[in-house]
């Protein structure tokens, strides 16, 4: 998340958009199961089902994702920032899962046939189900806007998968009515392949922030040409950026006039990692001033211009 989000106010609107999702999960359970459970849809049981899995993950992010608003402290010096893509790791193996289970139910479907009582009652309750999930979405988004938590993004992305597997349960329920129930399954095959997708992606960008993976070239690009933007900076090597949860670690050398007073190069080593902080996603840094003209550097700056 970024560092203008963190604090009360950023866990106050995490700790909402978190039970908006849970409290949302809670109504399509109930509405659902009670409508398939009435009229032996299948359909409408999985997607409830899907939803209890939601449930779950809606509940992990928010009893766990909120600490990574936490401060540093003697067990964690460097803050909670890698618990966020953690959580939302999670949540993205769960919709990875209920992706290949819908696929599952599907192909049986297709080679077994279904069995479902067909009551415009199915429709209000799916009709109700994409309403709650659309506000649900809606609003953990524009929490989210300010916060830009990977966590809460993955919920949203949920809230989507919800709805696309409500409108598959939907063309099912028609396909009852006009005489074609193999619609059913054949059209939750194809949302089911559309979750998996998002499932991965999720779970591929967070890996990333994880295992500190480094960003591309723009952003080493962009760091590099702040530096030397400064008027005092003659040369930069050994830079190396990478993720610490969600926000970049900057650790840069940096060459300047080596006969300058030390109240002065302290003073040039504040202004930069200032600037570098500023720059977006970038939450801290770390600038080594070294003497120029030495030139016993491993990388020297030019290899470190914009792309």
């Amino acid at each position: 998340m970024t560092g203008d989000a963190a604090g009360d106010g950023g866990r106050g609107g995490f700790a909402r958009a978190s039970w908006a999702n849970v409290l949302g999960n809670v109504v399509k359970i109930v509405a659902e199961g009670a409508a398939g459970l009435a009229f032996g849809s299948v359909a409408l049981l999985a997607d409830a089902a899907h939803s209890l899995a939601d449930l779950v993950a809606s509940v992990v992010v928010l009893v766990w994702g909120r600490s990574a608003f936490d401060e540093p402290d003697t067990t964690h010096p460097h803050g909670h920032d890698r618990i966020e893509p953690l959580t939302a790791l999670f949540v993205g193996a769960v919709i990875a899962l209920l992706g290949l289970n819908l696929l599952y139910r599907s192909v049986e479907g297709l080679l077994t046939g279904t069995d479902i009582e067909f009551s415009v009652l199915l429709l209000v309750a799916l009709g109700f189900a994409i309403v709650d999930m659309y506000l649900v979405y809606r609003y953990t988004v524009r929490i989210n806007e300010r916060l830009q938590s990977t966590a809460l993004a993955a919920l949203a992305k949920d809230c989507l998968n919800d709805i696309y597997t409500s409108v598959a349960a939907i063309v099912g329920v028609l396909g009852v009515l006009v005489g074609y129930p193999i619609l059913d399954p054949a059209a939750g095959g194809l949302v089911s392949l559309l979750v998996v997708y998002q499932g991965v992606e999720i779970g591929r960008e967070n890996v990333d922030y994880l295992i500190g993976a480094a960003p591309g070239p723009e952003k080493r690009g962009e760091i590099t040409d702040r530096l030397r933007s400064h008027p005092a900076v003659e040369g930069v090597h050994d830079l190396t950026v990478f993720y610490d949860g969600t926000v970049l670690e900057v650790e840069v050398h940096v060459e300047v006039d080596g006969d300058m007073p030390f109240r002065d190069a302290h003073d040039i080593e504040s202004e930069l990692v200032d600037q570098l902080r500023g720059l977006e996603n970038v939450g801290d840094a770390h600038v080594h001033l070294d003497p120029s003209g030495i030139g016993e550097w491993k990388e020297s700056a030019d290899e470190f211009g914009s792309p």
